[in-house]
C-alpha cells in the first residue's frame, strides 16, 4: 500500500532534530491529543499527529491573536474544517494560553465540557466556528477573508490600516471531495481574497482508507484553475519548508494560497501511521507507550514540562499585539473619529441609537401606503428603508437578485480587485453562500443577508442548520415561497421547504402575508440575534386593514386579524397568501350568520414564544373548530388544528401552469374555504 509504504519510510528516516525545540513543541500535540482521545475512549488522533508540526510553525511563528481576549477584533482567526481533528485545536489554545485548561483536555468529549467532540463555537475560548460537515469550515474561513476584506476597504484610511489580519484554514481530503469546497474556493478566487491562506492536509487517506480509489483529483491544478496561488508539495513535517511556505503565501496580496501539505496520518504511531486505523479511534494503550518511545517523550499522560509550556504561551506576545494595535486605533480615532465610532458599534453588533424610530416609522408608513404586491418587492422596499441607516448590511444572491429583489437603491457590488460595496454576487452557490454568509457574521461588522428561491433552500440547508445551531445572526431572504410562481412547475414550487425550515431547532422562520408583515419580519431578523428565514411570494398579496393594536402584535408571530363580535364558532389560520383567502371566506361566512375569527401567523416560532395568557387569547381552547390555510404539506400544522380541526395544504407535489389555475385545483379556492368550514360546524 502506498501510504503504508510512506509511512515505513518515514520512520526509517526520522532525523536526528526530533529532540528539537520545534519538533518538540509539535509533540505536545500530539500527546495531549492521543492522551485526550484515549481517556475519552473516542475521537480522532490521526490528524492531530499528522499535522502538530504545521500548527507549530502556524501558531508560534505566525497567528496574530491574543488568548486573553479571543474576541479581539483585529485578530487572525483559524478555522480548523476538518473539525473531527478537534484535539489539534484543543492543545493549541490550552497551549498557547486560552481559557482551556488542562482538565478541560481531559474532560474531553464528555457532558457540558469546554472540549466537546467537534469544535463549537460558544464552548471554548477561541473557537472562531463550529466545524465537523466537511467543507464547511474553508466556506466558513472564505466569508471571514471576504469580511475582512470589505471591512478593510469600508473603514482603512490612509496611514490607518486598522482592519489588518490574516484567515488560516486547515482542510483534509474530505473537506476538498465535498461540493461545497468547490463551491466556495471558486468564488474566493474571483474575489482575490489575498489573506486567506489554507493548509491542504495531503495524507491520502479517509475513514474507508487510501482515497486514491475514489479520489484522485489534481488538487493543484484545480485550484490554480480557480486563481488561487499554490504552493506545491510541502513537506508538512519539515518546519522550515513549512515557514518558508507560510512566508511565501503571506507576499501574495492578490490571490488566496493553498499551501499542499504532505503529510502522514498518525504521524508517530509506529504500528498505526499511514492507515485509516489511527483517524477515528483511540490508538490504545500499547500503541500510545510505542508513540511515546517514537517521539522521546518521556511524560505521563497529560503532563507537559514547564519549558514546553514557556515555549507555547502566546499571552505576553499577544497582548502586546494588542496593544500595538490599540495605539493604532487611538490614532485612528483622532484622525477620523466618526468611523472609528462607527467600527466600533458595529464590531460590537450594536444596532444603530436610531435604528427602533426608523423601523417603525416606516413600518407605519407602509400600513397607510396600503400597496397590493409581492411580498418579494415589499422585502426589497424593507432593505430601502432600513439599509441607508444599516451600513452593515450586506446582501447578495446566489444568481437571482433581480428575481429575489435583494438588490436595493444603494447596492453596490463588489467587484475585484475593489471590495468597496455592500452586495455580494454569490453566482449558482448555494451552499457556499449560506456557509460564506455564517463566515462573514462570525468575523463581526456585518450582517449579510442572502437570496434565492425558497425551493433551493435545500442546496443551502446544512449552511442553514450551521447557522441554526451556532445561533448567529445570518438573514436567508428566500422568493418564490410557493405554487404561486406557476409555470415554472414543480421542479421550481415548493411544498415541504416552509415545514422543513420550522422544523430546524433556532431557526426563525417567517411567512408575511403583505408589505406590512414584511417589514415586521425584517425589523425582526435585523434584530434577532439567532438566523432567519424570510419566505416572500412572486405574486401579488392583498393589503390588510389592520388597527394599531394588530399592527404592533405582527411582532408576535400570530395575531387575530379579523374577528366576530363575542366567542367565535370557528378559527381560520393562514399564512403569507393565504390569508387573503382567509380573510374573504371569513367575510362571506359572516355574511352567513357565522362568527368567525382569522388569524395570520406569519411566524410559528415566534408565537410559540409567547406566554401562554397571549396564546389562549388568540386561539381559546374552548374553540376546536380550526381550520389552517397554507399552500404546502399539511402535517405540523395539525398542532394548531388540533384532531377536531383540519388543513388546506399540499401533500403532492405541483404542478406547470398559471398560479391561478394551480390554487383553484389545489383547493386554495374561497368556495372551497367555506365548504371547510360549514363541514366543521355542520
Amino acid at each position: 500500500m502506498a501510504n503504508q509504504q510512506t509511512a515505513m519510510k518515514t520512520t526509517e528516516t526520522i532525523k536526528e532534530d526530533d529532540n528539537s525545540t520545534r519538533r518538540e513543541l509539535a509533540n505536545a500535540i500530539r500527546m495531549l491529543s492521543v492522551d485526550a482521545v484515549q481517556k475519552a475512549n473516542s475521537g480522532h488522533p490521526g490528524a492531530p499527529l499528522g499535522m502538530a508540526d504545521i500548527m507549530e510553525v502556524l501558531w508560534n511563528s505566525f497567528m496574530k491573536h491574543n488568548p486573553k481576549n479571543p474576541n479581539w477584533a483585529d485578530r487572525d482567526r483559524f478555522v480548523l474544517s476538518n473539525g473531527h481533528g478537534s484535539m489539534l485545536l484543543y492543545s493549541l489554545l490550552h497551549l498557547t494560553g486560552y481559557d482551556v485548561s488542562i482538565d478541560d483536555l481531559k474532560n474531553f468529549r464528555q457532558f457540558g465540557s469546554k472540549t466537546p467532540g467537534h469544535p463549537e463555537r460558544g464552548y471554548t475560548p477561541g473557537i472562531e466556528t463550529t466545524t465537523g460537515p466537511l467543507g464547511q469550515g474553508v466556506a466558513n474561513a472564505v466569508g471571514m477573508a471576504a469580511a475582512e476584506q470589505i471591512m478593510a476597504a469600508q473603514f482603512n484610511r490612509d496611514g490607518h490600516n486598522i482592519v489588518d489580519h490574516h484567515t488560516y484554514v486547515a482542510l483534509g481530503d474530505g473537506c476538498m471531495m465535498e461540493g461545497i469546497s468547490h463551491e466556495a474556493c471558486s468564488l474566493a478566487g474571483t474575489l482575490k481574497l489575498g489573506k486567506l491562506i489554507a493548509f491542504y492536509d495531503d495524507n491520502g487517506i479517509s475513514i474507508d482508507g487510501e482515497v486514491d480509489g475514489w479520489f484522485t483529483d489534481d488538487t493543484p491544478q484545480r485550484f490554480e484553475a480557480y486563481h488561487w496561488h499554490v504552493i506545491r508539495d510541502v513537506d508538512g513535517h519539515d518546519a522550515d519548508a513549512i515557514e518558508k511556505a507560510i512566508l511565501e503565501a503571506r507576499s501574495v496580496s492578490d490571490k488566496p494560497t493553498l499551501i499542499c501539505c504532505k503529510t502522514v496520518i498518525g504521524w508517530g504511531s509506529p504500528n498505526k501511521e499511514g492507515t485509516e486505523s489511527c483517524h477515528g479511534a483511540p490508538l490504545g494503550n500499547e500503541e500510545i507507550e510505542r508513540v511515546r518511545e517514537r517521539l522521546n517523550w518521556p511524560y505521563e499522560a497529560f503532563e507537559v514540562p514547564l519549558h514546553i509550556y514557556s515555549g507555547w504561551d502566546a499571552r505576553k506576545k499577544g497582548a502586546a499585539e494588542e496593544e500595538g494595535w490599540n495605539k493604532k486605533f487611538s490614532a485612528y480615532k483622532k484622525a477620523h473619529p466618526d468611523l472609528a465610532a462607527e467600527f466600533e458599534r458595529r464590531t460590537a453588533g450594536i444596532l444603530p441609537d436610531n435604528w427602533s424610530q426608523v423601523a417603525t416609522d416606516f413600518i407605519r408608513s407602509v400600513d397607510k401606503e396600503a400597496a397590493s404586491i409581492p411580498s418579494r418587492k415589499a422585502s426589497q422596499n424593507a432593505i430601502n428603508a432600513y439599509a441607508p441607516d444599516l451600513p452593515e448590511l450586506l446582501g447578495g444572491s446566489a444568481d437571482l437578485g433581480e428575481s429575489n429583489n435583494t438588490l436595493w437603491e444603494g447596492s453596490k457590488s463588489i467587484m475585484p480587485p475593489s471590495s468597496e460595496g455592500n452586495y455580494i454576487h454569490y453566482g449558482v452557490r448555494e451552499f457556499a453562500m449560506s456557509a460564506m454568509m455564517n463566515g462573514i457574521t462570525l468575523h463581526g461588522g456585518l450582517i449579510p443577508y442572502g437570496g434565492t428561491f425558497l425551493v433551493f433552500s435545500d442546496y443551502a440547508r446544512n449552511g442553514l442548520r450551521m447557522s441554526a445551531l451556532m445561533g448567529i445572526k445570518t438573514i436567508y431572504v428566500f422568493t418564490h415561497d410557493s405554487i404561486g410562481l406557476g409555470e415554472d412547475g414543480p421542479t421550481h414550487q415548493p411544498v415541504e421547504h416552509a415545514s422543513s425550515l420550522r422544523l430546524m431547532p433556532n431557526m426563525s422562520v417567517w411567512r408575511p402575508c403583505d408589505a406590512v408583515e414584511s417589514a415586521v419580519a425584517w425589523k425582526m431578523a435585523i434584530e434577532r440575534n439567532g438566523p432567519t428565514s424570510m419566505l416572500f411570494s412572486r405574486q401579488n398579496l392583498d393589503h390588510q386593514a389592520r388597527t394599531a393594536e394588530q399592527l404592533e402584535n405582527i411582532q408576535r408571530g400570530g395575531y387575530i386579524l379579523v374577528d366576530s363580535d363575542g366567542e367565535p364558532d370557528a378559527i381560520i389560520i393562514a399564512t403569507g397568501s393565504e390569508v387573503s383567502l382567509a380573510t374573504k371566506a371569513a367575510k362571506k361566512l359572516s355574511e352567513n350568520g357565522h362568527k368567525i375569527r382569522v388569524v395570520s401567523m406569519p411566524s410559528t416560532d415566534v408565537f410559540d414564544a409567547q406566554d401562554e395568557e397571549y396564546r389562549n387569547q388568540v386561539l381559546p381552547v374552548k374553540v376546536n373548530k380550526r381550520l389552517v390555510i397554507e399552500a404546502g404539506v399539511s402535517d405540523l400544522w395539525y398542532k394548531y388544528a388540533g384532531l377536531d380541526g383540519r388543513v388546506i395544504g399540499i401533500d403532492r407535489y405541483g404542478e406547470s401552469a398559471p398560479a391561478a389555475k394551480l390554487f383553484e385545483h389545489f383547493g386554495f379556492t374561497t368556495d372551497h374555504v367555506i365548504s371547510e368550514i360549514e363541514n366543521l360546524l355542520s
